[in-house]
């Protein structure tokens, strides 16, 4: 069994073990007694997340996957500045324009399941060092894509690419001590807004001079930073211990602990429970009687939560290029290039998500999760109601839908630990 020096019982008394030196077995007892481990000697990773704390090893993986959660916020800032785009450059219809951005999203959905296949199976690592790679390769070919058909392909596969993104927050959480994973994990959201704030302060500086093909190519510059990164990205414990490698998973314990400056767990490192390497990944998993309702109103919070995001996101451009009086361009073929004014604007409205991050941090803890996501979206929704668009209505009821799941999920998480598998709860 793998040992790291400075060691510590689970129960913090390291050092102190009550036997003084004339009660010591003999030499060979003790090697005999250091093979053997007694059942209550054990830890999960979970444990042992817990007892090394934040510290050096989180602050590194915080910029690692935010550098990979500021590279997707880009690429889909970017759908918003594109269509008008090559409205103006290639003539395109409404109707293609809007295929721009439905082709990334529909990539983005027939990709998601893969991805998670993937990661169950293969490590999140490896996912994501796949997904690196084939974003960046695309997302460059893009810039040179010679026609909107061509276009149109690449950003398909950009979207089947930006499917696997969501697995590095799962990385990164999987690493975060109870106390502070939500904190954490929402601060992550900082590199998002931080993202689609560099895209519009690119797009400012790019489109006037250089035109949106060096801006779809110049954009691609995080994503090759992730990707060449990723090496050095450590690989789930969870993972490794649940597909059987539980010398890695403890390697890496070993690595935070060192990193952290704490002493590593005395014992055995276990498994909340066991499953076979060929069960884990499956769809049918979430759908489990004691998971089905959990899965279902999340897959509503999330679908809602997209759509009303993103929906507006994609509104913005489009109300910039509507006249003041309310009324569009009269032909279809005339164009209104974003002005620098546009760009200030949609830059002003990115930099409102910081507030709400630095507000959601405050009174996640607080207030627990499933009512401070209730709590927004109804807030969402209330604004967005009494604005002076009246189709946005829709993504109220859409955000008000959203809140109603919230309350209904049937599990608060805060304060509970992260479990390796998934047991029965009541």
């Amino acid at each position: 069994m793998r040992r790291a020096r400075g060691y510590q019982d689970l129960d913090d008394n390291a050092g102190d073990s009550g036997i003084s030196m004339a009660q010591m077995p003999p030499p060979q007892e003790i090697e005999m007694a250091s093979v053997s481990v007694v059942p209550d000697d054990t830890f999960t990773v979970i444990q042992a997340v817990n007892a090394l704390g934040f510290g050096w090893f989180q602050v590194k993986l915080s910029l690692c996957t935010g550098l990979c959660w500021m590279a997707d916020s880009m690429e889909m800032t970017i759908l918003s500045i594109l269509s008008p785009a090559l409205h103006c450059e290639w003539n395109i219809s409404k109707y293609q324009q809007a295929l721009t951005t439905t082709i990334v999203f529909l990539g983005m959905m027939l990709s998601s399941t893969f991805w998670g296949n993937i990661s169950d199976r293969y490590g999140r690592k490896t996912a994501l060092s796949m997904c690196g790679v084939l974003l960046f390769y695309y997302g460059l070919l893009s810039a040179i894509a010679p026609n909107f058909l061509w276009l149109l392909f690449l950003r398909g596969l950009v979207g089947f690419a930006i499917g696997c993104v969501p697995q590095s927050v799962t990385l990164y959480a999987e690493f975060l001590p109870t106390k502070q994973r939500a904190k954490c994990v929402v601060l992550l959201d900082c590199f998002w807004a931080l993202g689609a704030c560099l895209e519009v302060a690119l797009a400012l500086v790019v489109m006037p001079t250089l035109g949106v093909h060096w801006l779809l190519a110049l954009s691609t510059i995080p994503l090759l930073i992730f990707a060449l990164i990723c090496p050095w990205l450590p690989e789930s414990a969870r993972y490794h211990v649940a597909s059987g490698q539980p010398d890695k998973a403890l390697a890496t314990l070993e690595k935070i602990a060192q990193d952290n400056g704490r002493p590593m767990l005395l014992g055995r490192l276990v498994c909340d429970d066991s499953v076979g390497i060929g069960q884990r990944g499956r769809l049918k998993h979430l759908l489990i009687p004691h998971l089905r309702n959990t899965s279902l109103l999340l897959w509503i919070i999330w679908m809602s939560c997209a759509f009303c995001y993103y929906g507006l996101v994609l509104m913005t451009t489009e109300l910039f290029e509507t006249d003041s009086d309310g009324s569009e361009e009269s032909c279809a073929a005339d164009c209104r290039p974003l002005q620098t004014t546009d760009y200030m604007d949609l830059l002003w409205t990115t930099l409102a998500e910081f507030p709400g991050i630095f507000a959601t941090i405050f009174i996640i803890e607080k207030c627990g999760r499933k009512r401070t996501m209730a709590s927004q979206f109804v807030i969402f929704a209330v604004l967005l109601k009494n604005s002076i668009v009246i189709a946005t209505a829709v993504y109220s009821l859409a955000a008000l839908l959203a809140a109603l799941a919230c309350l209904a999920l049937p599990i608060e998480t805060k304060g509970r630990e992260m479990r390796d598998t998934v047991t029965n709860t009541t």
